[in-house]
């Protein structure tokens, strides 16, 4: 650490102070205060740089729909690993299976709605069905363009990662969109395992 000498003001301030008291050792009191510390010479100050205009979102990487999560949800359904038989999934996915039950899911919400899903699938595989169709509806059809986004068809994008939890993940062997017939991408279909 540098030491800090002091100013003229300060040296006579100290030797009024050192006259009134007495020193523990008597060299010291004879010995001259530190000298003033040169004034120093001030920084050049930069000159102050151009301010470039500023655009909300300017570097911000184009996307296709902002708030709509649909096309993630929709693959990520169709990416699904398949786990039942093949030729029956192909049927399924183009209509000609037919629901043994039907769930609306219609104007609830998360919160009626995810013991309303568990009641209504595990209700269905006790009851020996193999398909059922949950209708979750598309969602609104805009985007909202408020500071805090809608996210559209909640419920649509929370009803497959339901079903891929327990304690529904234990009877549900695979969720497709339902065809177009049955709902198309406002619904799935629901495949169960055997009870």
């Amino acid at each position: 650490m540098r030491r800090r000498r002091l100013s003229a003001e300060d040296r006579e301030l100290w030797q009024r102070y050192t006259r009134s008291t007495d020193p523990l050792d008597a060299a010291r009191r004879d010995a001259p205060p530190p000298e003033a510390e040169p004034p120093r010479k001030p920084r050049p100050v930069p000159a102050p740089r151009a301010i470039q205009p500023f655009t909300l979102g300017a570097r911000a990487k184009a996307r296709g729909s902002a708030h709509s999560l649909a096309p993630t949800i929709s693959e990520q359904v169709a990416a699904a690993p398949l786990r039942m038989d093949a030729k029956t999934h192909k049927r399924m996915k183009s209509g000609k299976l037919r629901p043994e039950a039907k769930l609306d899911l219609h104007g609830m919400t998360l919160a009626q709605a995810q013991p309303a899903l568990a009641r209504f699938v595990m209700s269905a595989q006790s009851e020996g069905k193999r398909l059922v169709l949950v209708v979750t509806g598309k969602g609104k059809s805009k985007p909202s363009d408020t500071v805090m986004p809608n996210r559209l068809g909640v419920l649509k994008h929370q009803v497959p990662t339901w079903l891929a939890m327990p304690p529904l993940a234990s009877v549900v062997l695979q969720v497709t969109e339902a065809s177009r017939s049955h709902g198309g991408s406002g619904a799935y279909y629901v495949y169960l395992r055997r009870g």
